[in-house]
């Protein structure tokens, strides 16, 4: 079996960074409930230095706004749990570290803090690609690990169907 085959066959980061590299992409994250999850499966590819730049685990409204640049207005009027954070976390995140590619994710993984209006397991994962922004809606079940692991990837398996776009 031939590299790209294997590629093709293999995880959505093993073939996100197949993808990136053949662009010659950059790729940051901005995590907040996954907590450095995402980038931890991407660095778990040999050669994951050729292409993600930075990683950012915002999990306080504070790091949100300082780090990835999410309006106070933003958090305040949507919480940071919705999709407008997770598409400002996108767009601050690859405008911060200077990437070509962001995916963020923010959501409840629990088992408390969920609300009948935003339950555990609401996550949005977001991804800036192209100088555009796609953001997903998960209402995932499980543990808080199974919520978690679920959230990262999701936000991969977005980042490639957004790269595999151009």
């Amino acid at each position: 079996m031939g590299k790209e085959a294997f590629f093709e066959a293999g995880e959505p980061e093993t073939r996100l960074w197949l993808e990136l590299k053949k662009r010659k992409w950059t790729i940051t994250t901005v995590e907040s409930c996954t907590g450095g999850a995402v980038s931890a499966r991407i660095v778990n590819v040999a050669g994951a230095s050729d292409i993600l730049k930075q990683a950012y685990v915002t999990y306080c409204d504070e790091a949100k706004h300082c780090l990835a640049g999410v309006s106070r207005e933003t958090l305040d009027a949507c919480t940071a749990v919705s999709a407008e954070t997770a598409k400002e976390m996108a767009l601050g995140g690859a405008r911060a570290a200077g990437a070509d590619v962001c995916v963020s994710v923010t959501g409840l993984a629990g088992p408390g803090g969920g609300t009948e209006e935003k339950p555990v397991g609401l996550v949005y994962v977001g991804c800036a690609a192209g100088g555009t922004v796609r953001v997903k809606e998960l209402r995932l079940h499980g543990t808080r690990g199974e919520i978690r692991s679920q959230a990262a990837e999701a936000a991969l398996e977005l980042a490639l169907e957004s790269v595999l776009l151009f």
